[in-house]
């Protein structure tokens, strides 16, 4: 496999975008409205929102997406940086895109000066899990949650 490069994304990007997009709805049997998805490209765009995303390429091809998301934290000084979607094209799982993506969060982190990179993973993504433990510590925590809406 050709090497993985990491792309940010640009306002021509949508189409390529919204289909790595909706294969991570798809692995995990979520629908979230066109609206939704409409904004959050919106915001993966716009330099002053908190929101950044990049392409994973292999051979000028897009084929895996990456969501990370800055805040602040009463635990440090610095920021929190929140990987919060990550995806890879099934046909280019196991060849490394996945560990590009989250090192190129991990880059972004340390540009910015961020204390901490986190994400959560479903309990049943054995595959993503085992490289997740090679590179990140677990942190113990469980998620609880209430929803209000979209």
């Amino acid at each position: 496999m050709s090497a993985v490069s990491i792309q940010p994304y640009s306002a021509t990007d949508f189409d390529s975008w919204h289909l790595l997009w909706h294969g991570y709805q798809g692995f995990y049997k979520v629908d979230i409205p066109a609206a939704t998805s409409r904004t959050t490209w919106e915001r993966l765009l716009d330099p002053g929102e908190p929101m950044h995303g990049a392409f994973a390429c292999v051979d000028d091809e897009q084929v895996g997406m990456v969501h990370y998301i800055e805040h602040r934290s009463c635990w440090t000084t610095g920021n929190y940086l929140y990987l919060q979607d990550l995806f890879v094209a099934t046909t280019h799982r196991g060849h490394g895109v996945g560990r590009a993506l989250i090192e190129h969060v991990y880059a972004a982190a340390a540009t910015l000066k961020c204390a901490r990179v986190y994400w959560l993973t479903h309990e049943t993504n054995h595959a993503a899990m085992k490289l997740y433990d090679r590179i990140a510590d677990r942190s113990g925590f469980l998620q609880y949650r209430k929803v209000f809406g979209s």
